[in-house]
């Protein structure tokens, strides 16, 4: 028997209209008011007759994106609004390309093979703590943002990409990122960006991108030089008919790395730089924990795995401030879950920033707690969704650990962490970015 969504609580027109400047700064609180009155699962009408349910159920997470999804896709905003900035690789793709390109990747990101790249990862790392101004407030997002590209770069590309090259791709991944948000938040504006070109001029400075990333490639197959990276991997990568990816998807895949690699984790890292320089008891945890793990190992993959105290912290850092706050996903075929009915269509907004702080889920919800991850984050597989969850689960979730460990850890070494804010501020964009990471670092 069909149940039906008349069960689902609306809100209306009216009041998105009413608060849609404050949505667009921060469209967190509106939407927190409305799971407060209205329940986990709420529609919202953002037109004449268009809805979004928004839902921080995580039994319903769960089930849209592990047990049911086959039956799910992406938005039409990652799988066509973001392509014209990126491409067709592993983030925007679905159905059987998806499948094929993620069983071809896959590999590269097996723990085994990340451990050749630990070293550059360090190297990356070491290089930007050094712009580090001691005793000085400073603002600590820019060198962690520029920490984690060059990390990727140096994970992809070893020593082959020069300085202007990586100055050049990140403005580039950076411009594009930042006109997708317009378009996202503003779209009665959508006619005007095409019409004042800026638009064409954002898909230019990506085909750029691609020519520069074409000649890093062509320059590494004409070398014959083995570097044991990232790209030495897709190069070698075989689909099941033997043959390697073609060049334009190679760049796609290329450039998502550049994409879904880089911000998430820079916002993740100053977010747990921020929350460790308000609970300063956790810093000196994580320092001791180091110093004792490096009298007993200097290879960088064991002192990794025992960091067990950084993982903890950065785990909690990674639920009260998940970088993908927000996960879409639209039904192929009318379904139901709970005595919900949602028409084949639907689209669906999963708030991971809800979910992780849900006062029937979590002890103390708001509250920085570290110790409840002394077990691992296992232990809440079915409500903690900092990666996603399922076969779309982020590829590279073990390569992010790995660099953010390393970071905080050799961070900690060095600095003590002093905050310049009373609390910590964010701004919602396509991920979930820090507003006022002000921080003083003190040598050790």
């Amino acid at each position: 028997m069909r149940t039906n969504n008349d069960n689902i609580p609306t809100v209306p027109l009216n009041r998105f209209i009413k608060h849609s400047l404050e949505i667009l700064k921060n469209p967190l609180p509106f939407h927190h008011k409305n799971f407060t009155e209205q329940g986990d699962v709420f529609k919202l009408k953002i037109g004449w007759n268009t809805s979004v349910f928004f839902c921080r159920d995580a039994a319903f997470a769960e089930y849209v994106l592990q047990k049911n999804q086959k039956n799910y896709v992406k938005s039409k905003i990652q799988t066509e609004d973001l392509v014209k900035y990126v491409g067709k690789g592993l983030l925007t793709s679905e159905g059987d390309h998806w499948k094929k390109q993620r069983k071809l990747i896959q590999p590269a990101f097996h723990k085994k093979q990340l451990q050749n790249l630990l070293e550059s990862i360090q190297s990356a790392i070491l290089s930007e703590y050094n712009r580090i101004e001691e005793n000085t407030v400073i603002d600590i997002f820019p060198i962690l943002n520029d920490l984690a590209f060059q990390t990727v770069v140096k994970s992809l590309f070893s020593s082959a990409a020069n300085q202007n090259d990586i100055n050049r791709l990140q403005y580039i991944t950076e411009a594009a990122q930042k006109m997708m948000v317009k378009e996202l938040r503003q779209p009665y504006l959508g006619w005007w960006f095409k019409a004042s070109g800026k638009i064409e001029k954002h898909i230019a400075l990506t085909r750029e991108a691609r020519d520069i990333l074409k000649r890093i490639v062509n320059e590494r197959r004409l070398s014959k030089a083995r570097e044991n990276d990232l790209l030495d991997m897709l190069l070698d990568a075989r689909y099941d008919d033997g043959n390697p990816m073609d060049e334009e998807q190679l760049i796609d895949e290329i450039l998502i790395l550049f994409t879904a690699g880089h911000e998430t984790t820079s916002n993740s890292l100053t977010f747990t730089c921020q929350l460790l320089a308000l609970h300063p008891q956790w810093q000196e945890q994580i320092f001791k924990e180091f110093s004792d793990v490096k009298k007993e190992t200097t290879d960088l993959m064991a002192v990794v795995m025992a960091s067990k105290v950084c993982q903890q912290v950065i785990e909690e850092s990674m639920r009260l401030y998940p970088p993908a706050y927000f996960i879409d996903r639209v039904n192929i075929s009318d379904d139901n879950f709970n005595g919900m009915h949602f028409d084949a269509g639907s689209n669906l907004l999963f708030s991971v920033y809800e979910i992780h702080r849900h006062p029937e889920l979590w002890k103390q919800p708001n509250t920085f707690l570290p110790e409840r991850f002394a077990e691992g984050g296992r232990k809440f597989s079915s409500q903690y969704f900092p990666f996603g969850a399922g076969p779309r689960k982020c590829i590279g979730n073990n390569f992010a650990m790995f660099e953010m460990i390393i970071a905080v850890t050799e961070l900690v070494s060095k600095f003590k962490i002093y905050p310049d804010f009373k609390v910590i501020d964010i701004t919602p964009l396509i991920t979930l970015k820090p507003k006022n990471a002000f921080l003083k670092f003190v040598k050790r």
